[in-house]
C-alpha cells in the first residue's frame, strides 16, 4: 500500500482544496491528512475561522482522506513520515523546494499545481469587499 500525506489548515474549506486531495490521493492508496492545529495555526501567525475539530470533521467527510491526524510542529514531518509509512509527502507549489532537505531520501515529494483561480485569503478578501 502507497502512502501519501499533506499538510495544511484547511480552513474556509474550497473547490481548490479538493482538487489538491484529490490529485494527493491519486498519487497512492491512502491519504493521511495532517491538519494544523489551532495551537500550531497561532504560533505561524494565522487564526482559523473553524476550530480545528471543525475542519477536521469537514475533512473526514470527504471521500479522498483516510485518515486526519494533527500538526502540532513544523519539525514534526519526518516522525509522521516514519509513523505512517509515507512514501509520498504532497505540498501545494506554492511550498516548492522548501522541505527537499529535510525529507530527502525518506520518501517522494511532490509539489502539486495549486487551482490558480481560488485561494481562502482570496475568499476572506473578496468577502471584505462585499
Amino acid at each position: 500500500m502507497r502512502r501519501v500525506i499533506t499538510y495544511g489548515t484547511y480552513d474556509l474549506l474550497h473547490y481548490g482544496h479538493i482538487a489538491l486531495l484529490k490529485r494527493a490521493r491519486a498519487l497512492g492508496d491512502f491519504l493521511v491528512v495532517a491538519l494544523s492545529s489551532d495551537e500550531f495555526s497561532a504560533a505561524k501567525g494565522k487564526r482559523a475561522y473553524f476550530s480545528y475539530e471543525e475542519r477536521k470533521l469537514m475533512l473526514e467527510a470527504i471521500r479522498y482522506v483516510d485518515l486526519v491526524v494533527p500538526e502540532l510542529t513544523w519539525g514534526q514531518k519526518t516522525e509522521d513520515i516514519s509513523m505512517y509509512g509515507i512514501g509520498v509527502f504532497v505540498m501545494g507549489d506554492d511550498w516548492s523546494g522548501e522541505f527537499d532537505d529535510q525529507l530527502q531520501g525518506l520518501c517522494e515529494i511532490v509539489y502539486l499545481p495549486r487551482t490558480p483561480e481560488v485561494s481562502t485569503t482570496r475568499i476572506k478578501n473578496d468577502m471584505r469587499l462585499r
